[in-house]
């Protein structure tokens, strides 16, 4: 076990309150909100910081479990394995929730338009594009790629992302990391 890279995260990066890496089940991300509510209470977050990291962390981990695939050079099996983990930089002030995942080429190609769109816009224009959304019911009943990614950046202050090559091809590894700030 590579603890002392965990310690090294913890120096850097702060307190992390939820940490994850594996299958993923719609109870298993219940009971992962229910402990970060109580991380967030214990720490005496404001209602909107903890709503915003609670709905970010949400959406971060249904995209986990709609697009995860096995890497695999016999076929692109639905895998829902992933990593998260929410924590806290105290030297900027900042809570982080970072997810890490498989996907593959088709599934990178939906992704990524949607999150450069989202990316340059500011909070107004995220709020109409959501209604927008919203009222059209595009992507409602879309498997990820679609409204999740507005709520993301409506709820965030910064967002990046990182597609990298696989061992396999036409598979990629899919990093996204976001801040909220501690607005305190």
């Amino acid at each position: 076990m590579q603890v002392k890279s965990l310690e090294s995260i913890l120096d850097t990066e702060g307190i992390v309150f939820l940490s994850y890496g594996g299958f993923l089940t719609q109870s298993l991300i219940s009971g992962m909100v229910e402990a970060l509510e109580l991380e967030a209470e214990s720490h005496g977050l404001k209602m909107n910081v903890s709503n915003n990291i609670m709905t970010v962390f949400i959406e971060l981990a249904q995209n986990m479990m709609n697009y995860s695939k096995k890497l695999s050079t016999e076929d692109y099996t639905f895998d829902p394995k992933g990593l998260i983990i929410v924590g806290y930089d105290k030297k900027i002030n900042d809570y982080y929730l970072y997810s890490r995942n498989l996907v593959t080429k088709e599934d990178k190609e939906k992704i990524e338009p949607k999150i450069e769109q989202v990316i340059p816009m500011d909070k107004t224009q995220l709020k109409e594009l959501y209604r927008t959304l919203r009222k059209s019911g595009k992507h409602k009943h879309e498997k990820g790629a679609g409204i999740g990614f507005v709520e993301i950046a409506r709820r965030s202050d910064s967002m990046q992302y990182t597609f990298e090559d696989s061992e396999v091809d036409e598979m990629f590894y899919f990093s996204y990391r976001v801040c909220i700030h501690n607005k305190q």
